[in-house]
């Protein structure tokens, strides 16, 4: 990281810290610590690599939706913008603490019971409560390393019927298999309206797919998705099945179309990637040109073999 487009010009901290930056963010699903290692033996400089790995980790924790585990071991804290208290503190609604985080080494260091303004009324959190309770069965049933989290994103001061209310639910889940060269991820969020006056809730998702493979090669997946739904504003639980039953239609809907295009993929993409055969579905008979008529044409018209 010493020139700057060849012209032999020094880059300056600064340039060298956004470049930093660049290749952390970038880093597919679960390698940011590899990538982290290069880039700190690259740059030469710790004072700027600890400069962009603090710019760079809390982000890409959070759009990465890095899920880590609580000190006292109850359960898994997602990390994303939701759930943000502020740079290093993050609310886990399930069990209605805040974890300080230390994003470089990616582990919550501390816990603390979650103060009354952070957490919904008792009327928000009854919805709450029994999406997240659905929401749980369908993510243990659907990504054996996944987590899931509901955040009241608007109104959550309402103390019963007569307003509307927002949500986000929050599905993460990581296949991490470094020794056989592959890693991958699946992010979900769901959005969910709830009209009080129409008795409606909009739902609006969006889900990302990576994955890496690096055998001998560096094949990567990036895909996103979004897709929209409603439905009858009912009791909480009836509410929690019917929106649960929405999400899980769309991601087993997307999940299928992806893997029919694997399927397809032997037939299709990866025919169009190299040389097509002739006509005749035969290989170039190179070791034996004399098995061409244009070969024996011009071999008789040269008196080739005389």
């Amino acid at each position: 990281m010493s020139d700057e487009g060849g012209t032999g010009e020094p880059l300056s901290d600064s340039q060298k810290r956004e470049i930093a930056v660049w290749f952390l963010s970038n880093a597919p699903a679960g390698e940011i610590h590899y990538v982290a290692k290069d880039v700190r033996a690259l740059l030469g400089d710790d004072a700027v690599y600890e400069a962009a790995a603090a710019e760079a980790f809390p982000e890409y924790n959070k759009a990465r939706l890095v899920s880590l585990e609580l000190p006292d071991r109850s359960g898994d804290i997602i990390i994303t913008a939701y759930g943000e208290i502020d740079k290093n503190n993050y609310l886990d609604p399930r069990t209605a603490q805040v974890a300080s985080i230390d994003h470089m080494k990616q582990t919550c260091t501390k816990l603390r019971p979650a103060e009354d303004e952070e957490l919904p009324s008792a009327y928000i959190e009854e919805f709450r409560c029994a999406l997240d309770v659905e929401l749980s069965k369908y993510v243990a049933e659907a990504y054996p390393k996944g987590t899931c989290a509901v955040y009241c994103t608007s109104g959550k001061d309402i103390e019963g019927p007569g307003a509307d209310f927002c949500f986000a639910a929050v599905i993460s889940a990581t296949k991490r298999s470094p020794q056989n060269f592959c890693n991958g991820s699946w992010r979900s969020i769901w959005t969910m309206e709830f009209n009080y006056e129409l008795q409606f809730v909009d739902i609006k998702g969006n889900i990302q797919v990576d994955a890496h493979y690096f055998e001998e090669g560096n094949v990567q997946l990036d895909t996103n998705i979004d897709r929209k739904d409603s439905t009858i504003m009912q009791s909480p639980d009836d509410c929690a099945v019917s929106i649960t039953s929405i999400i899980r239609h769309h991601e087993s809907e997307y999940l299928s179309s992806l893997e029919e295009s694997y399927l397809n993929l032997s037939d299709a993409t990866f025919k169009d990637l190299r040389r097509k055969l002739p006509v005749t579905r035969t290989l170039f008979p190179w070791h034996n040109t004399l098995a061409v008529s244009l070969t024996r044409d011009l071999a008789k018209q040269l008196a080739l073999g005389k």
